[in-house]
């Protein structure tokens, strides 16, 4: 499948001018080479009749093209949807974030299907049309890319490599590798100087990047005991799922690079780094378009800011309920109390990191008195707990059903009305186009001066930010 965006001529001008506002939205096969590159690949330019035009890489692995050795397209921003769409490529979309998301190594069609609700013949033929791959292919090169960052980046024992991936067996992983790229995964590594002596993986992003302006969000918000940031990098604890098992550890990302961060993971996340990678991107919104945006907020605009979402649904909304009607600062003492009480200890972990925070069931067993205790009134204990309760039942915790769904779903736990459901959308969903509803700063800021605008006329005002608009409620919140 040709590449949609650009006519040919265009995507070879975007190659010939290195523009990395094409980033993980265009990739160039060389069919003189057999291999494919990121637009902001620095090896000679191959000539025009020698190139063919992807817009993802697993539609080039599909033709039979090898990722490059020096630009690593595994290391490529992803290309977000727009939110408005129709409701098939909607679903492609969301078939793709759960595909980017899978560590089930005997993931299927069928199971996917499943989990969207429509029929496995339905799913291949509107996946086929937005991705041109099959979902499998898509997975495949996923996976097989993941497998080549961490031989690269990490000191990562093969099997390891091929676990973490997301591959059944070994025997699996080397036959995979050897089809599609021609040779043995430990020939990768020997062709790359031999294994990491240093495990550290890095992701890419599209410049710029407010680096200052997420560091400064972040910082005042911070918990602590779980996470720590200091200036140009972010320390933390972090507990997830990954093929079943639950991995807890800490990390530790760098923004040293222009146009990349540096990943360095405690020994127990590395085997779940297949999970964490999409987190990573969600947490830090690696993934975004800094031009949009920046049209779309208007005069202003800080350039390339960014939308900091979470590595955990239920530690997220937790901190929301704590942080109902009081300051940011509060709300962190709060929070810090609470991981106090509640969280688990994590060993061997940097400072201002040792703790885990707490777990569903965890606060599930507490009682109303163990949480007021920490200065929560009661009825936000009750909310904590019920919401506690509930969560592996949420469809919104499993990352299941849209926006609107999640939203709705939200709601129906006692003490979550909209304005934190909304805040959830934009943080914990990273639904780029959210906007809290009744938010008193945000009334002031789209006053223009004047009395603050009424309900309904503020929700009215915030349609000139579409599709960007939780981005437009970071950039309010800060100009206020």
């Amino acid at each position: 499948m040709v590449l949609e965006i650009l006519p040919p001529d265009a995507a070879y001008a975007a190659l010939q001018a290195h523009d990395a506002r094409f980033d993980g939205r265009l990739f160039v096969g060389v069919t003189s080479t057999g291999i494919y590159c990121r637009p902001v690949c620095r090896v000679r330019l191959p000539r025009r009749e020698n190139c063919r035009f992807f817009s993802t890489a697993a539609q080039a692995e599909a033709a039979a093209f090898r990722p490059c050795m020096k630009c690593r397209p595994e290391l490529a921003p992803r290309a977000l949807p727009w939110t408005t769409m129709d409701a098939s490529r909607t679903l492609a979309q969301q078939a793709a974030v759960w595909l980017d998301a899978c560590a089930d190594a005997e993931a299927s069609v069928e199971g996917l299907a499943a989990h969207l609700g429509i029929t496995s013949r339905h799913l291949r033929r509107i996946f086929q049309a937005e991705h041109g791959v099959s979902p499998l292919q898509y997975l495949q090169t996923r996976r097989l890319l993941l497998a080549k960052a961490l031989l690269t980046d990490s000191a990562l024992p093969v099997q390891d490599v091929a676990y973490a991936a997301g591959f059944a067996s070994l025997r699996r992983f080397n036959a995979a590798f050897i089809e599609h790229y021609r040779l043995q995964p430990t020939a990768l590594r020997r062709e790359g100087g031999g294994k990491a002596t240093v495990s550290r993986l890095r992701l890419s992003y599209r410049e710029p990047y407010d680096v200052a302006g997420v560091l400064a969000f972040l910082a005042p918000r911070a918990v602590a005991g779980v996470e720590r940031v200091e200036e140009g990098a972010i320390t933390r604890s972090l507990a997830l799922t990954h093929a079943g098992q639950r991995h807890a550890g800490w990390l530790r990302v760098r923004f040293d690079k222009a146009g990349e961060v540096g990943v360095e993971l405690s020994p127990a996340l590395w085997p779940a780094a297949g999970s964490l990678l999409p987190l990573l991107r969600r947490w830090l919104d690696l993934d975004a378009d800094p031009v949009a945006i920046a049209a779309a907020l208007g005069e202003g605009a800080v350039p390339g800011q960014r939308l900091p979402g979470c590595l955990d649904r239920f530690e997220l909304t937790v901190r929301a309920v704590l942080g109902q009607q009081v300051t940011v600062a509060a709300a962190r003492t709060l929070a810090g109390r609470f991981v106090e009480r509640f969280g688990e200890a994590l060993a061997d972990a940097p400072e201002g990191s040792h703790r885990l925070f707490p777990t569903p069931e965890r606060i599930a067993a507490a009682t109303r008195d163990d949480i007021a205790s920490l200065g929560i009134i009661g009825r936000r204990a009750d909310s904590l707990i019920a919401l506690a309760t509930a969560w592996p039942t949420l469809a919104f915790a499993r990352g299941e059903g849209g926006a609107e769904a999640a939203a709705g779903e939200l709601t129906t736990i006692p003490g979550i009305g909209p304005w934190t459901a909304g805040y959830m959308l934009m943080r914990g969903w990273s639904w780029p186009d959210a906007f809290p509803p009744g938010d008193v700063v945000l009334r002031k800021a789209l006053s223009a001066g004047s009395l603050p605008v009424s309900p309904k006329a503020y929700l009215a005002v915030a349609e000139r930010y579409r599709p960007f608009r939780s981005y437009a409620v970071l950039h309010l919140w800060r100009h206020s």
